[in-house]
């Protein structure tokens, strides 16, 4: 009796192990498992493209965005090995906190310490632009990431070099197989890698946002700031990116020691000296410092500029100098009210995404 009762306990806890080792067999059939990450089968990532924002100029068909492939491209985001002593890597320039900026600094700090010529600028919605960088030299997101790994003041590294490093870590063998299907490691992959994580950073959820889907509303200020913005600032940071990425000179003086000219750098046009690309407003309020060379530390600053300090040079943009004056017209009590608009172009939940995170 006492047997039989010991037997009828039993039998619960012999059902249950049963049903764990059946459910062990099919999540082991379902995935992979990698030094504990477990990779579900590899499949397409949906780049959503949000209410009103252009097509993606981003060839997927090129290069497929995939979950696996985006998990790799992460990684290698936040990956000190790109670099030549192993201390720099992307995310060390483009910090989530600060809309993917490099926060405090004008011009972008690299290796040793070494200082480039330029602010680092965010890369949110990369996926809908046609071009890239303040000159535009760059049009191809694919190979974009080539420049700052192979530049001696950036990551002075190499593909060469770079690869060889991943090649000696055995869990990166297998994530690029997630990725690619199998173990090889390229130099194309890791940009292809890199790219698919830099497209999914879509920022579209701003107060902004929330006004045009009417499920919020501007304040007093805020609506006064969006009228203003439409009659002074809209010709150039047009569209839902509020950028029509074109290049214009906006009258900021040469800086002979960063000797940087802008586009004119790309077209040896002197048509094009001191032309910068009209940088997305999208979580301004993040970005600090501002221009290309982060010679303004506030948003008041660059709105003081643009009423005040524009130089007149030869290709100054025709926008800014009608009915005889050089600028844009703005009181104080304006520049508030733009001000309280572009913080309405700021989206918290999209620098604090944990999908974005190291």
């Amino acid at each position: 009796m006492i047997k039989n009762f010991i037997k009828s306990e039993r039998e619960p806890f012999r059902s249950l192990w049963i049903f764990l080792l059946i459910m062990l067999g099919v999540l082991n059939s379902c995935k992979d498992v990698y030094e504990g990450e477990a990779f579900v089968q590899d499949q397409a990532y949906d780049l959503t493209i949000p209410n009103g924002f252009p097509a993606l100029a981003f060839d997927t068909t090129l290069n497929p965005v995939t979950i696996n492939g985006v998990a790799l491209g992460k990684k290698l985001f936040y990956e000190g090995k790109l670099s030549r002593n192993n201390t720099i890597s992307c995310g060390f320039c483009h910090i989530q906190e600060y809309a993917f900026t490099h926060h405090g600094h004008t011009v972008s700090h690299g290796i040793d310490d070494k200082l480039g010529i330029r602010n680092a600028p965010p890369i949110q919605n990369m996926v809908f632009l046609k071009n890239y960088t303040w000159d535009g030299v760059s049009h191809n997101l694919d190979e974009r990431s080539l420049v700052p790994i192979t530049t001696d003041f950036e990551m002075d590294s190499s593909m060469p070099e770079v690869v060889g490093k991943l090649n000696a870590d055995a869990n990166y063998k297998k994530l690029f197989k997630a990725a690619f299907g199998d173990e090889t490691i390229t130099g194309e992959r890791v940009l292809k890698a890199l790219s698919e994580f830099i497209v999914t950073m879509i920022s579209a959820d701003s107060k902004y946002d929330k006004v045009k889907k009417g499920i919020a509303s501007f304040s007093n200020e805020e609506s006064q700031g969006y009228h203003l913005f439409q009659n002074k600032c809209a010709s150039c940071h047009s569209g839902e990116l509020f950028t029509d990425e074109s290049y214009r000179n906006t009258g900021m003086y040469y800086n002979a020691q960063l000797d940087d000219r802008g586009r004119y750098r790309v077209t040896l046009d002197w048509n094009d000296n001191m032309k910068f690309r009209v940088p997305s407003l999208r979580n301004v309020e993040y970005t600090a410092p501002y221009m290309h060379d982060g010679r303004f530390y506030s948003l008041e600053a660059v709105l003081n500029f643009y009423s005040d300090d524009v130089e007149n040079q030869a290709n100054l943009d025709p926008l800014l100098k009608q009915n005889g004056h050089i600028g844009i017209p703005m009181t104080s009590q304006e520049k508030q009210y733009i001000i309280a608009f572009l913080k309405t172009l700021s989206d918290q939940n999209f620098i604090t995404n944990k999908q974005f995170a190291e």
